[in-house]
């Protein structure tokens, strides 16, 4: 991927995770990252060990927030040496999330939708006038949005939800020459929700009923962003690309 070399790139829900794997495989291909993340304390410890390899920043970043997002962007975009493309990895779960849907709590469902669906939106929204012909857009959904299982009603309906505007913003912006894909990453160890899997009972559980029978790593996810992002893909878009060590053709 040496067409990603001093190129930037914006990555939200960059402190930890997948949004942090794909901070590393840019910067590890020569391209300058602005790392969007809520976290402050963790992300400008991250940062900093990646700009000792390459060119990365911290800027503190609400995605469910219309004034920080715009705010965070225009910032990136005055520190990067362009803006070549964002991938959308801020995502939240809450445990109340997990009861049946005539139990769920409103307030529950407003938050995850907030920052999973409305903060991809509010992201590309401020982005997209950013791109020219070339631009690549990823975001993040999961396998929750393809397949209607995992973690909970406002959850599952938020991906989802990323997923169908995917599709949309590919169809309304390749004429521009910019291309939209999703990667729906499925089991998956590391922090936040892949923490889950530091339990090696549960891991192996989940491990058993997946094809190459093992949890997924962030920095794969992340390598597979990096690719979408690159040239290497260039006639790739509107896709949903499950990266799940097979969950899905179950």
């Amino acid at each position: 991927m040496h067409d990603l070399e001093g190129r930037g790139y914006i990555v939200t829900g960059a402190a930890s995770g997948i949004g942090l794997g794909a901070c590393r495989r840019l910067v590890s291909a020569g391209a300058a990252v602005a790392m969007l993340d809520r976290d402050i304390g963790k992300l400008t410890a991250e940062a900093a060990d990646l700009a000792s390899r390459g060119t990365a920043f911290a800027i503190g970043c609400d995605v469910a927030d219309e004034d920080s997002v715009t705010a965070a962007v225009a910032e990136s975009a005055a520190r990067l040496p362009s803006v070549a493309g964002v991938c959308t990895s801020a995502g939240v779960f809450e445990a109340p999330d997990l009861h049946d849907l005539e139990d769920l709590d409103m307030a529950v469902f407003d938050r995850v939708l907030a920052v999973n669906l409305r903060g991809t939106v509010l992201v590309l929204r401020a982005v997209l006038p950013l791109l020219d012909a070339g631009g690549s857009i990823v975001t993040v959904a999961s396998t929750a949005g393809l397949r209607g299982h995992g973690y909970g009603m406002a959850y599952t309906a938020s991906k989802g939800g990323v997923v169908a505007l995917t599709r949309r913003t590919a169809l309304r912006y390749g004429p521009k020459g910019i291309r939209v894909n999703c990667v729906c990453p499925g089991a998956t160890a590391g922090e936040g929700l892949g923490s889950v899997f530091d339990d090696e009972q549960t891991a192996a559980q989940a491990s058993a009923d997946l094809p190459l029978r093992r949890i997924g790593q962030a920095d794969e996810v992340g390598a597979t962003i990096a690719v979408l992002l690159s040239d290497d893909t260039s006639y790739v878009t509107g896709q949903i690309l499950a990266v799940d060590g097979g969950m899905v053709i179950r």
